[in-house]
C-alpha cells in the first residue's frame, strides 16, 4: 500500500531506489550493573572504541578525495573535537567508575544529558549540532558492538532480489538504484555515497542548518530529513522515492506514480544541465539591470563552492562558525585573522562580507563559570550577537583587529548583527576605531573596511535613517525579521504554520529598507532565506533589490529567474503584491 512521510526539504532533487535500512545503534544498547571490579576494563572499551574512531576520521580526512566537498573536512574536524570533548569523557568515567554502568548504558547516559543542553538553545544552527554529538557516539556504539559503516554495504545490496513490477518497469529506462533510510548520518559515512550505489538518502532527525543538510546540499544528492519514523516506517527493500523539492517520502509507490516521478527525475536532470550552462552568464534582467548574486558561506574553505557556482562575492561569512565545538576555548586573533584572510583570498579578489559572531549568553562557548547555568526565559530576546559582543569588548577587539588585519589582502565589508539602538551603534563604532588605534600602536597592517549593519529587527527597520547615518550598507536579515515581526519561534512546531515570509507588515519592512536606501545611495542585500526561494526572486526584483546572498547551490537557479525577468515591468505587480491582504494570493498570479 502505498503511503508518505512527510519531512524537511534540505537538497533538491528526485531519488528512486530500494530502501536500505539503518537502524540506531542506540536503539538497542543493552543496560545492565557491573562489577566494581570491571570498572577498569569498561572505561578502557569506550577508550578503545574512542580512539578507533577518532583515526577512523582522521585517515578519512587524509584520503579526502579532492572533489570532495569543503564542508566536509570542517565537519570532520567538528566530530573530532566532539571525541575529545571533555563533558563527555568525564561523563562516562562517572557513570562507569560511580554507578558501576556498563560501557553502552553509561556513553548513551552521558550523551541525553548533554544532548538536553543542545536542546535548551535558541540559535537554530547551534542547536542542531546535537545531531553531530549523536553521530560521534553512533559511531563509537558501532565500534564496540564490531559493526561496520551503515553506508559501506551498499554496493552487495539487493544483488540476489526477486523483481517487482517497479524493477521491470525500471529497467529498461535506468539502473535500479537504492536510497539510504536511517535515524541519522554523519559526515564521514556521508563520503561512501561517491563510492555507493545510493541515490538519496532519508532521516529521522535533522534541520535546514544540520550538517547532514549542509553536506547534502553541497554534494547536490537528492534528501530529505527530520522524517521522524520513517526508519520505523519504511521496511528493508520497500520501494522508496524521495522527492528532495518537496520534503516527501513516497513508499511502495504504484506503477504510475513510479513513471510520475521517473519522468520528473529526468526533467530535473535536464533542468540541472541546463543550469550549469549559466555559470559564466552575467546577472542581468532583460531590461539590462545589474543583480549581484553573492554566497553565504560558513568556513573559510566553503569559497571554492562560491566560486564554483559562479558569485561575485560572499554576501554573509557567518563568522560564529569559528567559534564552535571548541569546549569553552575562542579561537585568538591570529587563528580567526588567518581565517578570515584564507576566506579573503579564495574569493580571488571579489569582495567578502564578514559578520561579526552572532551568537548568544546560552550558547556552549559563552563565559563559563556559572553564565553558561543560568536561566534564560526567552534567549532570542537575550544577550545575543552585538548584544553579546558589546558585553565583552576584549573578545569583540580580538574579532575586530583580526577583520581589519585580514582586510590588507582584499576588499571586505564588515557587518554587525542585531543592532538596534543608536547607542548600540554608537559604542560599535568606538570600539571598532579602538581596535584600528591598537593595531596603529602595535604598527601592524590593516586595510580599509565598508561598514554595514544586519536589519533583522522592526525596531531597525523602522529607524533607517539613523543607520544609514552611519553605515555604508544594509544587510536584511528575513529569518530574524520574519520571526520577530511576527512572535514567532520558528522552532516551536506548534507555531511554525504561521512564520509567513509574505506576510504585509514583513513585505513592507523589506520594502521600505530596499526603498530608503535608493533614495540615499546605500546599497542593500538580503541574505536571510528568502533570497535562494526562486519563488520571491520576481518578487524581490520588483521591489527593487539588486544584491542577493545565499547558499552557493542556490544561486544558478536564482540566475535563471532573474535572467527571465524584467525588472521594469515586475515594479506594478510588485506594489500590487504589497498593498494586497493575502499577497499570496496575488504572488501566484
Amino acid at each position: 500500500m502505498t503511503f508518505s512521510v512527510h519531512g524537511l526539504a534540505v537538497s533538491r532533487g528526485i531519488a528512486i531506489g530500494r530502501a536500505v535500512l539503518v537502524a540506531s545503534s542506540r536503539a538497542d544498547v543493552a543496560h545492565y550493573f557491573i562489577d566494581a571490579s570491571k570498572t577498569t576494563e569498561e572505561v578502557q572499551r569506550v577508550r578503545m572504541a574512542r580512539n578507533a574512531v577518532t583515526e577512523e576520521i582522521t585517515r578519512v580526512q587524509h584520503d579526502l578525495p579532492k572533489d570532495a566537498p569543503h564542508e566536509l573536512a570542517a565537519l570532520l574536524d567538528v566530530h573530532l573535537l566532539l571525541l575529545q570533548d571533555e563533558q563527555l569523557i568525564s561523563g562516562v568515567k562517572h557513570w562507569i567508575i560511580d554507578r558501576h554502568y556498563n560501557a553502552e548504558w553509561a556513553l548513551t547516559t552521558q550523551y541525553e544529558i548533554i544532548a538536553r543542553q543542545f536542546d535548551d538553545m535558541e540559535d537554530e544552527y547551534l542547536r542542531e549540532r546535537k545531531a553531530d554529538l549523536e553521530q560521534v557516539v553512533e559511531r563509537i556504539l558501532r565500534h564496540m558492538k564490531g559493526v561496520a559503516s551503515p553506508v559501506q554495504p551498499a554496493a552487495q545490496a539487493g544483488a540476489s532480489r526477486k523483481k517487482s513490477q517497479q524493477d521491470l518497469l525500471l529497467d529498461d529506462t535506468m539502473d535500479v538504484p537504492l536510497v539510504l533510510v536511517a535515524h541519522d548520518i554523519s559526515p564521514a559515512d556521508m563520503l561512501q555515497f561517491k563510492q555507493s550505489l545510493f541515490a538519496g538518502f532519508a532521516t529521522d532527525v535533522g534541520g535546514k542548518t544540520s550538517h547532514t543538510a549542509i553536506v547534502a546540499r553541497s554534494m547536490d544528492i537528492p534528501a530529505v530529513v527530520g522524517a521522524r519514523s520513517a526508519s520505523q516506517l519504511i521496511k528493508q527493500d520497500d520501494w522508496v522515492i524521495i522527492d528532495g523539492d518537496a520534503g516527501v517520502l513516497i513508499v511502495d509507490p504504484s506503477p504510475i506514480i513510479l513513471a510520475e516521478y521517473g519522468f520528473k527525475q529526468r526533467q530535473g536532470e535536464l533542468e540541472r544541465e541546463r543550469l550549469n550552462r549559466l555559470k559564466h552568464t552575467p546577472a542581468l534582467t532583460l531590461d539590462g539591470q545589474k543583480v549581484e548574486l553573492l554566497a553565504n558561506i560558513e568556513m573559510p574553505e566553503d569559497t571554492l563552492g562560491a566560486v564554483k557556482a559562479g558569485a561575485v562575492g560572499v554576501g554573509l561569512f557567518r563568522s560564529e562558525f569559528l567559534f564552535m565545538g571548541r569546549s569553552g576555548q575562542l579561537p585568538d586573533e591570529e587563528e580567526q585573522y588567518l581565517a578570515y584572510r584564507k576566506a579573503i583570498e579564495g574569493m580571488h579578489g571579489l569582495p567578502v562580507t564578514i559578520r561579526t559572531v552572532d551568537v548568544g549568553s546560552d550558547k556552549p562557548f559563552d563565559k563559563p563559570a556559572g553564565r553558561a547555568q543560568e536561566g534564560h526565559l526567552n534567549p532570542a530576546l537575550g544577550l545575543r550577537a552585538i548584544r553579546w559582543s558589546l558585553a565583552d569588548p576584549p573578545m569583540f577587539l580580538t574579532q575586530l583587529r583580526a577583520i581589519l588585519r585580514a582586510a590588507a589582502h582584499g576588499q571586505v565589508n564588515l557587518l554587525i548583527p542585531m543592532l538596534a539602538h543608536g547607542s548600540e551603534i554608537r559604542q560599535t563604532l568606538a570600539l571598532i576605531d579602538h581596535a584600528r588605534a591598537l593595531l596603529d600602536n602595535k604598527g601592524v597592517a590593516y586595510g580599509p573596511v565598508r561598514l554595514g549593519a544586519m536589519i533583522e529587527i522592526p525596531a531597525a527597520a523602522l529607524t533607517l535613517k539613523l543607520f544609514l547615518k552611519y553605515f555604508d550598507f544594509l544587510s536584511i536579515g528575513t529569518n530574524d525579521l520574519i520571526q520577530y515581526t511576527l512572535a514567532i519561534d520558528r522552532s516551536d512546531e506548534s507555531v511554525a504554520h504561521l512564520y509567513d515570509p509574505l506576510h504585509p507588515a514583513v513585505l513592507r519592512l523589506v520594502a521600505d529598507t530596499i526603498a530608503e536606501c535608493q533614495r540615499q545611495g546605500k546599497g542593500v542585500s538580503v541574505c536571510g532565506e528568502m533570497a535562494g526561494d526562486v519563488n520571491m526572486t520576481r518578487l524581490l526584483l520588483g521591489l527593487g533589490l539588486r544584491s542577493f546572498s545565499m547558499h552557493p547551490s542556490q544561486i544558478l537557479a536564482v540566475k535563471q529567474q532573474v535572467l527571465r525577468a524584467d525588472a521594469g515591468k515586475l515594479v506594478p505587480w510588485a506594489l500590487r503584491v504589497l498593498a494586497a491582504e493575502e499577497p499570496g494570493l496575488v504572488l501566484d498570479i
